[in-house]
């Protein structure tokens, strides 16, 4: 089976459990978005917590003892940076014109002043950054979170949103181009840097929602649905805190 064959089925898999999210009955129910997998989540949450504990947070608070803060912010810049053709693509299709020509702004001119995209100098002059995936373009069409779901190690998201993510993964330019030439190395690199830039950006949030917490699981899942419903009504525009809430 070739990547993009494999690519493909998972796409369709996405995209069907969207589409069979409508029917589905559980007895916790927030907004459009459903737990009818709880039990299974939890047992997959407190899996993931007990690898955050062990493995991830310390990787990420070891990255941030070795590369300052203003090295990572570059780094955050970059990735942001090298999105802007899937960034632009979910603006188009959400209609949104005027954040359409702000994606455009400032990928031409971060790229082009800002060293590739490392300095923000865009964002400096008010062009701040917008975080745009088709997950939000999925919701901005109306459609429902739909089950919420908790992977190993990918952590919490929802049917709508992975699916969301598996668009963007499979049209990213980026990623076509690498493996046209036979370089997905350095895709998976850029997706594991991601995910490092992502949860070293939600390491304090979690620490400090889980000593806060009662029940941590039912915090992260509400958490989650709220960030992701101010995210499709545009009402984070700057996202500085954290990415997005899936790899």
């Amino acid at each position: 089976m070739t990547k993009n064959n494999l690519a493909t089925i998972l796409l369709v898999a996405g995209t069907s459990l969207v589409l069979s999210a409508c029917s589905t009955n559980s007895e916790y129910r927030e907004g459009s978005m459903t737990d009818p997998f709880e039990s299974s989540n939890r047992t997959i949450f407190a899996f993931n917590k007990a690898v955050d504990k062990a493995v991830i947070h310390p990787v990420v608070k070891g990255y941030r003892f070795i590369v300052p803060e203003p090295g990572r912010k570059g780094l955050r810049n970059f990735l942001r940076n090298l999105k802007s053709p899937v960034t632009l693509a979910n603006e188009v299709l959400q209609g949104d014109v005027d954040g359409a020509g702000k994606v455009v702004l400032r990928a031409v001119v971060n790229t082009l002043v800002g060293v590739g995209g490392v300095f923000d100098v865009a964002g400096a002059e008010g062009y701040e950054y917008e975080q745009e995936d088709f997950g939000q373009t999925l919701g901005a069409w109306g459609v429902g979170h739909g089950p919420y779901l908790v992977l190993p190690i990918l952590g919490p998201s929802s049917a709508r949103d992975y699916a969301g993510y598996i668009v963007d993964s499979f049209a990213d330019p980026l990623r076509w181009y690498l493996f046209n030439i036979d370089e997905e190395g350095w895709y998976y690199a850029k997706v594991g840097v991601e995910y490092l830039d992502l949860r070293e950006s939600l390491v304090d949030v979690l620490e400090e929602l889980e000593k806060s917490s009662i029940d941590y699981y039912a915090a992260v899942r509400s958490t989650y649905y709220q960030r992701r419903e101010a995210l499709v009504r545009d009402q984070m525009a700057t996202a500085d805190g954290g990415e997005a809430d899936h790899p």
